[in-house]
């Protein structure tokens, strides 16, 4: 649906750390950069990516308040390893514990964290 989304960091050393925690458990490799703009990018298989770094237009970054970045997982295994991983890398755990959610889209498998940032990321897996 997304070619590639970009999120601000004040601190994107500490930002990569917790992306390459967080993706890492949902089996993408390590950030590729940082580009000459100082961003560092995840990509998977089929070119979408993912980036951080400080604002290009030199201001603070600050987390979108109501938005979420939702990063696809295969198994609900990947959903606690994702949580796990971004919690030990400098994330925090927010909304209700990592697991199963029932709703207008059927069940899902998920799990919610701030990275150091604030910005509102999460991992989800759609039963079969």
């Amino acid at each position: 649906m997304f070619t590639h989304i970009v999120v601000g960091a004040n601190d994107p050393e500490a930002s990569r750390a917790f992306y390459d925690a967080a993706l890492g458990a949902l089996g993408l490799g390590p950030a590729q950069g940082p580009d000459p703009k100082g961003r560092y990018w995840w990509r998977n298989d089929r070119g979408v990516s993912f980036a951080v770094g400080k604002p290009i237009d030199g201001d603070p970054a600050c987390h979108a308040n109501g938005g979420t970045i939702g990063f696809h997982a295969r198994t609900p295994e990947m959903v606690q390893a994702f949580h796990d991983a971004g919690v030990a890398a400098g994330g925090r755990s927010i909304e209700d514990p990592p697991g199963e959610r029932n709703g207008p889209f059927g069940k899902l498998i998920l799990a919610y964290l701030r990275d150091p940032d604030g910005n509102k990321v999460c991992a989800l897996h759609r039963p079969g």
